[in-house]
C-alpha cells in the first residue's frame, strides 16, 4: 500500500535530522492510521512522544473530515504541569511542518488568565493537560459539545499515573469521554514498568483488546557506585553522608552536566548546602530543584538545565519525568533508589536521546547501601522491574466524579453508573454502593442531610441530577485538584519576594528568631500571617531542616529479592563486583557473629543488654511492611508472653525491645512449633488492627478523603482554611461518621487505605507466606552484629539529639570494632 502524503512528510522530517525510524515507532503509526488504541512501552530517550504523536497525525488524516469546524482534535494527558510545557514545545517543533494551521496548547494551573479566556472562545486543535484541569473542563455544561472532535487522547508517563488516585481521576475522564465517542483512539506512555498487560487494561478499560508496542531498542544503562574509602563494618542510616561529598562533588567536575538525585526534599536541602559550603565558587552554576519551591525558581533551573548553563542540580523525584534535558551527561543518586524501576527512570535522565548510553552512580549514604546496588544491577541484567498497584473503588474520587459529571451537563443514575463500571478501578462497583455514593452526593448520607451545603446533586424533573446552586459549583470546581493538595503555606521575603511552600505543620513549630534552611538558604523565621510564613536573609548557624511528608521510600520487594540473592552468593564465596569486595569485612563479621540471611534462611538474633531482651529479625521487606510485621509479633508475643514491646524498623529488618526477664528463643524453636503461629496469616486482619492505633491511621488517612470528596472545602483564594482548621473539620466528620453512621463507605475506605498503602497488607501477607517457608535461623547474640546495630540506631534516633546520638554511637562503634579485632 503507497504511503500516504503525511507519511511521506513524516519520513521525510526524520531523515532532515539524520534519524532513523525505529520500527516500534512504525507499529504505532500503523495501527493509529486503523485507530487502534494501544500502551507503547519503550525506554526513555528512544522516541515514544513522536511515536504516538505521529500516530494522532496519521489518524487525523485517515478521518480526513469534510468539516472544517475548528476544535479539540489530541488530548495529551501529563502527570506534571512541568512536563505539560516541555512538551508542548517538542509537539510544535514538528507541527509546524507536519500540522500547519494547527494551534499547540498546554492549560494547567500554570497558564495565564488571558490564555485560558482564549481557549474559551475557541480551543486548540491539540491540548496538552494533567488530570486535574480536564476534569476541571468536563465540569463545564457545553463539555460534550467542546470534545466532540475529539480524536485522540494520549496519556504520557502512565506507569507514574497508574497508581494514584489521580490515574483513576483519567480512568473516569476516558470513560466519560468514550460514551461521547465511542471510536476515540487512546494511548499511553511508560518506561519502567513490570505489569504490562495490567497497565494496559487500565488504561483502555472495556477497549482491552488494543495493541501493546514494546520498543525493543537496546538502551545500555550503566550502573555503578562511588565506593567509600573506608566503608564501616557497623553502618547505621546516614553514617556515610558527608564523607562522600569530596568523591560526589569530584564526578560532578568530570561532567558537563549532572543531575544529583536525593530521595527526599530535606536531604536535597542538605546536600545542596554541603556543596555550596565546599565550592563556594560554584554560587550560580549548582541549583536546587523540588517540588515545595516556586514555580518560577524551578522553570529557572530547568530552562538553564536545558541550556547546559549549569553544572548540577541536587533533586528530588520533581526531575523523575520525561523531561527533555539533553545536555545531562550524568546522573548521581545520593542513597538507594529503593526500587529497581526507580533507579531506571532516573538514569534515563542522562543519554537521552537514541543510541546514547544512560548512566548513574549511586552514592551510598550507609554501607548496607552497597548490597541495595548490587543487587539492582544484578535484577536490571535480569530485567526484572517493579509492578505498580492500582487504586481499587476510591470511592472519594467516585463522589467528586459525581458532582463534576452533574456540572458538565448533568447525568442520569443508571446510564453513569455503567459508563463508570467501564473505569478499570470501578469494575467490580456494585449497586449498592453506586446507590451509597449517588445518596452522599444527593443527601450527605446518613448523617449529613439536614445540612443543604451537602446536597449537592438533585434530580430534576427529568431525573437529571444536577447541581442545584451557583455557589456549590463554585467550591466543587475549585477542589477538584485536592486530590495532589498539601496542607501547605507560602514563604515569602518581608520584602515580598515569592521562595515557595512548605508544610503548616513545619512552620507551626518555629518560634519568630528560629532559623531553618530551604530553597539553599539560610532564613530566620519572622511571623505568619493569612497562610503565608514571612521570612528574612539569616546568618550564621545552620538551620533545621523541614521533614516533609512521605520522606522514607520503602525497599521493594523485587529489590528486597535481589538483595537477598547477593548475600546467598555471599555466603557461598561467589559474591562478585566493586561493592560485595568493599563489604566483604562487614559481611565476614555478621557471618562470624551471627548468619548472613538469605531467600530460605530467615535470620533471627537475640541479644541481652542493660536494655533489656532484644529480638532482631531480618525479613528484608521495606520499612512499611516492617512496620506492620513488628506490630504484629509484638501483638502475637504479649499474647503468649504479656510484655511491653518497643518497636524499631528499617528497611532490612526489625527490632522488639522488652524487659530482660522476656525470653523470645521459645518462640522460633521450630520443634515447638511456636514460631508457625508468629507468622500464620490466619485472623492478619484482626490482628493487625489489634496491634495498631487503627483509629488514629484511619483517621489521618481521612483528612485526604474528606477533602476529596468534598466534605471539607478549603476555602476561597485569599481568604484560605489553615491546615489546623482542615484538620479539626475532617477530624468532626470523622467522629460524626463513627458514631452515627457507621457503615460510611468513606470509613471504610480510611481503613483499607491504611492496611494497603501504609502498611501493604497484601504484601504483608505475601512476606508472612514467605518467612513461613523460610528456615529459622535463631542467633543468640554476645554483642550487637553489623546488621543489628543499624536498628539499634534507628531507636536512638527518637530518643536523642543529634549531638547526643553521634557520641552514644562513636562510642558503640568503637567497643564492636574492638571486639572485632
Amino acid at each position: 500500500m503507497s504511503k500516504s502524503a503525511l507519511a511521506q512528510r513524516v519520513d521525510a522530517w526524520f531523515t532532515g535530522r539524520g534519524w532513523a525510524v525505529f520500527p516500534f515507532q512504525r507499529a504505532v503509526w500503523r495501527a493509529s492510521a486503523l485507530g487502534q488504541s494501544g500502551l507503547l512501552h519503550a525506554s526513555t530517550g528512544s522516541g515514544k512522544t513522536y511515536a504516538v504523536w505521529f500516530g494522532a497525525l496519521l489518524r487525523a488524516e485517515r478521518l480526513a473530515r469534510k468539516s472544517r469546524k475548528q476544535g479539540l482534535r489530541v488530548l495529551w494527558i501529563t502527570p506534571m504541569r512541568a512536563l505539560a510545557a516541555d512538551t508542548v514545545r517538542a509537539l510544535q517543533a514538528s507541527g509546524e511542518t507536519l500540522a500547519p494551521g494547527w494551534r499547540i496548547e498546554a492549560r494547567t494551573g500554570d497558564t495565564s488568565a488571558a490564555q485560558r479566556a482564549r481557549q474559551a472562545k475557541a480551543w486548540p486543535e491539540v491540548l496538552v493537560t494533567t488530570p486535574e484541569s480536564l476534569s476541571l473542563m468536563l465540569s463545564q455544561a457545553d463539555a460534550q459539545e467542546r470534545f466532540s472532535l475529539l480524536e485522540t487522547v494520549i496519556v504520557d508517563e502512565w506507569h507514574e499515573l497508574m497508581g494514584s488516585k489521580r490515574g483513576v481521576q483519567v480512568q473516569l475522564a476516558l470513560a466519560r469521554l468514550r460514551r461521547w465517542n465511542g471510536s476515540l483512539m487512546t494511548w499511553g506512555l511508560s518506561a519502567t514498568l513490570g505489569n504490562l498487560r495490567q497497565a494496559q487494561d487500565v488504561l483502555l478499560g472495556e477497549q482491552s483488546d488494543g495493541v501493546l508496542v514494546e520498543g525493543k531498542i537496546k538502551k545500555r544503562i550503566c550502573v555503578d557506585s562511588l565506593i567509600p574509602v573506608n566503608p564501616t563494618r557497623f553502618p547505621w542510616g546516614g553514617h556515610l553522608g558527608i564523607q562522600m561529598l569530596q568523591p560526589l562533588i569530584a564526578e560532578i567536575e568530570g561532567s558537563a552536566t549532572t543531575l544529583v538525585f536525593t530521595n527526599t526534599r530535606s536531604q536535597a536541602e542538605l546536600w545542596y548546602q554541603h556543596l555550596l559550603d565546599a565550592r563556594p565558587d560554584w554560587a550560580g552554576l549548582i541549583a536546587l530543584h523540588h517540588g515545595s519551591l516556586d514555580r518560577e525558581v524551578r522553570e529557572w533551573v530547568e530552562q538553564h538545565l536545558k541550556t547546559g548553563e549549569l553544572k548540577a542540580v541536587v533533586c528530588t523525584s520533581s526531575l523523575d519525568l520525561g523531561v527533555d534535558f539533553l545536555p545531562v551527561e550524568r546522573v548521581l543518586q545520593v542513597g538507594s533508589a529503593k526500587g529497581i524501576a526507580r533507579l531506571v527512570q532516573r538514569a534515563g535522565r542522562s543519554g537521552h536521546a537514541p543510541g546514547r548510553i544512560s548512566r548513574v552512580t549511586l552514592v551510598p549514604t550507609n554501607s548496607l547501601e552497597l548490597l541495595e546496588a548490587a543487587g539492582a544491577r544484578a535484577a536490571l541484567a535480569q530485567g526484572h522491574l517493579e509492578a505498580r498497584p492500582v487504586p481499587d473503588k476510591p470511592l472519594d474520587v467516585l463522589v467528586q466524579h459525581l458532582v463534576t459529571i452533574a456540572l458538565g451537563g448533568g447525568f442520569h443514575s443508571n446510564e453513569l453508573y455503567g459508563e463508570v463500571r467501564t473505569a478499570w478501578s470501578y469494575r467490580h462497583l456494585t449497586p449498592g454502593e453506586w446507590q451509597w455514593a449517588l445518596d452522599f452526593v444527593a443527601r450527605g448520607g446518613q448523617s449529613l442531610t439536614v445540612y443543604p451545603e451537602y446536597r449537592r446533586v438533585l434530580p430534576d424533573e427529568q431525573g437529571t441530577y444536577r447541581v442545584p446552586d451557583v455557589a456549590l459549583a463554585r467550591r466543587h470546581r475549585m477542589s477538584i485538584g485536592t486530590i495532589v493538595s498539601e496542607a501547605a503555606i507560602q514563604v515569602k521575603f518581608l520584602g515580598g519576594g515569592r521562595i515557595g511552600s512548605i508544610e503548616e505543620s513545619f512552620i507551626a513549630r518555629l518560634k519568630p528568631g528560629d532559623h531553618f534552611l530551604f530553597g539553599g538558604r539560610i532564613l530566620e523565621f519572622v511571623r505568619v500571617h493569612e497562610m503565608t510564613a514571612y521570612v528574612r536573609r539569616a546568618t550564621g548557624s545552620r538551620g533545621a531542616v523541614p521533614r516533609w511528608q512521605g520522606g522514607k521510600m520503602p525497599l521493594s520487594s523485587e529489590l528486597a529479592h535481589a538483595v537477598l540473592d547477593q548475600l546467598q552468593l555471599a555466603q557461598e564465596g561467589r559474591a562478585k563486583g566493586p561493592e560485595m569486595r568493599a563489604l566483604a569485612p562487614l559481611l565476614a563479621i555478621q557471618a562470624r557473629w551471627s548468619a548472613l540471611p538469605t531467600r530460605t534462611d530467615l535470620l533471627v538474633e537475640t541479644l541481652s543488654s542493660r536494655e533489656g531482651r532484644h529480638l532482631f529479625v531480618y525479613p528484608f521487606a521495606g520499612r512499611s511492611v516492617h512496620l506492620g510485621l513488628a506490630s504484629l509479633l509484638a501483638y502475637r508475643i504479649a499474647r503468649v508472653q504479656p510484655a511491653t514491646l518497643s518497636i524499631a524498623v528499617n528497611d532490612y529488618g526489625f527490632e522488639l525491645l522488652g524487659a530482660s526477664e522476656l525470653d523470645f528463643s521459645p518462640l522460633f524453636d521450630g520443634a515447638t512449633g511456636a514460631g508457625l503461629d508468629l507468622f500464620s496469616t490466619q485472623h492478619l486482619l484482626e490482628d493487625v488492627l489489634a496491634s495498631l492505633n487503627a483509629t488514629e491511621l484511619s483517621q489521618r488517612r481521612f483528612r485526604e478523603i474528606a477533602r476529596i470528596a468534598g466534605l471539607v472545602f478549603q476555602g476561597y483564594p485569599g481568604q484560605p482554611k489553615s491546615a489546623r482548621q482542615l484538620q479539626a473539620s475532617s477530624s468532626l466528620f470523622f467522629e460524626v461518621f463513627r458514631k452515627h453512621d457507621a457503615a460510611n463507605l468513606l470509613l471504610t475506605q480510611a481503613q483499607r487505605e491504611v492496611l494497603e498503602q501504609e502498611l501493604e497488607l497484601t504484601r504483608l501477607r505475601a512476606t508472612l507466606r514467605e518467612l513461613h517457608e523460610r528456615n529459622i535461623s535463631l542467633q543468640p547474640l554476645e554483642r550487637a552484629s553489623p546488621f543489628a546495630f543499624g536498628l539499634m540506631v534507628e531507636r536512638f534516633r527518637e530518643q536523642l539529639t543529634t549531638e547526643k546520638l553521634s557520641d552514644r554511637v562513636a562510642r558503640l562503634v568503637s567497643a564492636l570494632e574492638k571486639a572485632a579485632a
